[in-house]
């Protein structure tokens, strides 16, 4: 759904209008934070990952043409820049911290260690799949939403969420078959 406001507020951060690029970002902060950690499980990376975004941000908010909600806009330049911090990490990411997995998991205690096993399983699917099943699941955008974001048809991401659904399913039976 288009957002008005984010229109405007996008229009004249592009014309060189810093408090609106600043209320642009502010409005839109956590959603970016949120998303991150869902996407890479840890609160460290999350938080360069989001600020990497509002960097990028800056520099592509010229390219936001406001035929789309602002948001969708923003979640793929946010996967962009998890991808792209992915694929520069040296060290071995693990499942995450438990507090990562608290704001993934909405600040709930008790959801929070559950969604730090399920968060790990994500975590090793190829990035479309991860990408489309967090933004559908995780984020509750529609499928149609999700290829607008992800630039693909909608039926590519059904099957990118059958799939990843498909490999979850097997690694949930061969553990519950070994435990």
């Amino acid at each position: 759904m288009l957002d008005a406001e984010d229109i405007v507020l996008a229009r004249a951060a592009c014309a060189g209008d810093r408090a609106a690029f600043e209320t642009l970002v502010t409005r839109h902060y956590d959603r970016m934070f949120r998303f991150a950690c869902k996407y890479c499980g840890n609160r460290a990376d999350a938080e360069d990952i989001a600020q990497d975004a509002a960097i990028k941000l800056a520099r592509a908010v010229c390219a936001y043409d406001g035929r789309a909600a602002f948001s969708s806009w923003l979640y793929r330049l946010v996967i962009n820049c998890a991808i792209d911090a992915q694929r520069v990490a040296v060290r071995h990411r693990g499942a995450g911290d438990a507090e990562a997995m608290g704001v993934a998991a909405g600040g709930n205690i008790e959801d929070a260690l559950y969604a730090r096993q399920k968060l790990a399983q994500v975590d090793a699917l190829p990035d479309k799949e991860r990408a489309a099943l967090l933004l559908v699941v995780a984020e509750g955008l529609t499928h149609a939403e999700a290829a607008h974001v992800m630039d693909v048809k909608e039926s590519t991401v059904s099957w990118y969420i059958h799939e990843a659904r498909k490999k979850l399913g097997a690694k949930d039976k061969r553990e519950a078959a070994h435990g």
